[in-house]
């Protein structure tokens, strides 16, 4: 079993910049595949972006236009999402996850099994 602790998140100005980390034990961090995925308020939950458990490679949800970027530091156990340029509609709850099966990256939420808490960020105008 993989635990999952969430840092990072709050409000935050439109423009601005945010960098939320997720800190995961149990099992062998290099060997997942970790993601981001947000949930607006009233909506349902969405892909953000993936890596691979070597970290070579990404996917990126195409609404976000590069303005984010996931990164893993797998001697921290820890992966990351830098959000730049931020903006109201990008106000939601971001939730780290992992796909123990699968080392690649992938978008598809239902291939990943352990979440963690979830934080709001929220984009003030």
């Amino acid at each position: 079993q993989v635990q999952l602790v969430q840092s990072g998140g709050g409000l935050v100005q439109a423009g601005g910049s945010l960098r939320l980390s997720c800190a995961a034990s149990g099992g062998t961090f290099s060997n997942y595949g970790m993601g981001w995925f947000r949930q607006p308020p009233g909506k349902e939950r969405e892909f953000v972006a993936s890596i691979s458990g070597s970290g070579r490679e990404t996917v990126y949800s195409s609404s976000l236009n590069g303005r984010v970027t996931i990164s893993r530091d797998n001697a921290k156990n820890t992966v990351y999402l830098q959000m730049n340029s931020l903006n109201v509609e990008d106000t939601a709850v971001y939730s780290c996850a992992v796909d123990t099966d699968y080392s690649g990256p992938t978008s598809y939420i239902r291939e990943f099994d352990y979440w963690g808490q979830g934080t709001q960020v929220t984009v003030s105008s």
